[in-house]
């Protein structure tokens, strides 16, 4: 009963679970701007459209940026 478990690294293990909110929040983000900003300058649906594309497009080189960290072992 004295045996140590071995812990998992948690910092680790955080970085990993946050791996999979990067792409949606990503793109919520990009949503509310352009929301925001199309019913401020009555310009519906562009800006909404645009910035839902720079956020997907910001989401998917994040994730992989993160992928490819958690996939060398990187700090």
């Amino acid at each position: 009963m004295d045996e140590k478990r071995p812990r998992p690294d948690l910092r680790r293990l955080a970085e990993l679970a946050s791996v999979g909110l990067i792409l949606p929040s990503s793109i919520a983000v990009g949503l509310f701007f352009g929301y925001f900003l199309d019913r401020r300058l009555g310009t519906e649906p562009w800006l909404l459209l645009t910035f839902t594309v720079l956020g997907i497009a910001s989401g998917l080189l994040s994730l992989f940026r993160a992928l490819r960290k958690e996939m060398k072992g990187e700090p």
